[in-house]
């Protein structure tokens, strides 16, 4: 049953308005940024007045809905695109590009296509081909910094004007996180080094465990861990200084209270695009070394975010080690990030569907 939500500052024509949010099949088996993006954006667009919800592709209809919104341009998300297209539907991408796309990692990758077609007379499309698709396609695509902007345009060849920065939100519970919370639930000093994500090699914890060893300082983990990750989650947890929790839900407050207790949070993974953990921990007042393969915007946040090479230790160590020396003052933290909120998002979102809506009918 489709869901309507009132509205005190939108017109009849906003609430009228129905939105398709869509991706790949298995999304929701794990829990992670994406995931929380497509809630956070879904309910704050709710908040103004419009009526989205997450379909199921295979029981549900396109075209009863007004735009087509998909979240990630890979996992065969590109089929999606294509087949609201073929409706005639305006089709709204986010599509998630990782920072090592790149004007000469797209010229290789459309060097291998053509490769690829004429070995197998075009029976076979490379996944960079599927991407393409997918961004082609699209009406609009909204990146989340200006670095994925500029991968979308220069590896995949997409017009400028079709891309537009929207960023992703922090909620309010974040910049008021209590840090006694946390502290008091699990019997942890707070002090201690944070990182909240998957658990595995691509997250990079195994890492931070060998570079804090001499820190004086308890390293604790917080997200899931898939049996195909075991011998990872055992090789961390033999590091006598560090505390794996387990999940905690994106909405119990101790999540919030655990970055607030933290006095460095650090993600080095391989490569991320705007993670929200960071966002998260600067809102609650902590700084973050993070990896420096990102597509974020830093230019607010310096003086509260080191980046450093994902597999050096050494310089992992070394920016921790300098805000254990040197802490920036909570108010910096959460003024650097201030400006991101879900309503913002909302805001921007609803201008693109209304765009590309009037576009469509001309």
């Amino acid at each position: 049953m489709r869901r309507y939500f009132p509205s005190v500052t939108r017109d009849d024509y906003h609430l009228s308005m129905k939105i398709a949010f869509l991706s790949y099949p298995m999304l929701f088996q794990y829990s992670g940024g994406l995931q929380v993006q497509i809630r956070e954006t879904a309910a704050a667009l709710e908040r103004l007045g419009v009526a989205v919800r997450l379909i199921d592709s295979v029981r549900e209809r396109l075209t009863d809905y007004d735009v087509v919104h998909v979240f990630s341009a890979i996992n065969g998300n590109h089929r999606l695109v294509e087949c609201a297209k073929d409706f005639g539907l305006p089709v709204v991408v986010s599509p998630l590009i990782r920072p090592h796309w790149n004007y000469r990692l797209g010229w290789l990758a459309r060097s291998l296509e053509r490769g690829v077609g004429r070995l197998t007379h075009w029976q076979i499309k490379t996944e960079y081909r599927q991407i393409t698709s997918c961004l082609e396609n699209a009406n609009a695509l909204l990146a989340l910094g200006e670095i994925e902007r500029q991968s979308i345009i220069q590896a995949f060849q997409i017009p400028a004007e079709k891309v537009c920065v929207v960023p992703n939100g922090i909620p309010a519970r974040f910049f008021e996180a209590n840090a006694e919370v946390f502290c008091k639930h699990f019997k942890i000093e707070p002090g201690f080094i944070l990182t909240v994500a998957s658990v595995n090699a691509h997250k990079n914890q195994l890492t931070v465990a060998q570079a804090t060893r001499d820190t004086g300082k308890r390293f604790v983990v917080i997200g899931p861990s898939l049996p195909a990750d075991s011998d990872y989650l055992e090789a961390l947890t033999a590091w006598p200084h560090v505390i794996y929790l387990g999940v905690i839900d994106y909405d119990n407050p101790l999540l919030a209270s655990a970055y607030a207790a933290a006095s460095v949070f650090c993600l080095p993974s391989g490569s991320e695009v705007m993670p929200l953990s960071v966002m998260e921990s600067l809102a609650a007042g902590t700084p973050v070394v993070m990896t420096k393969c990102h597509c974020m915007d830093l230019t607010a946040m310096r003086g509260a975010v080191t980046e450093v090479s994902p597999m050096d230790d050494k310089a992992i160590y070394s920016g921790i080690s300098g805000f254990l020396r040197n802490m920036p003052a909570v108010e910096i933290c959460r003024e650097s990030v201030g400006q991101y909120t879900w309503d913002a998002v909302a805001d921007k979102v609803f201008s693109c569907y209304e765009k590309c809506i009037s576009n469509n009918r001309q």
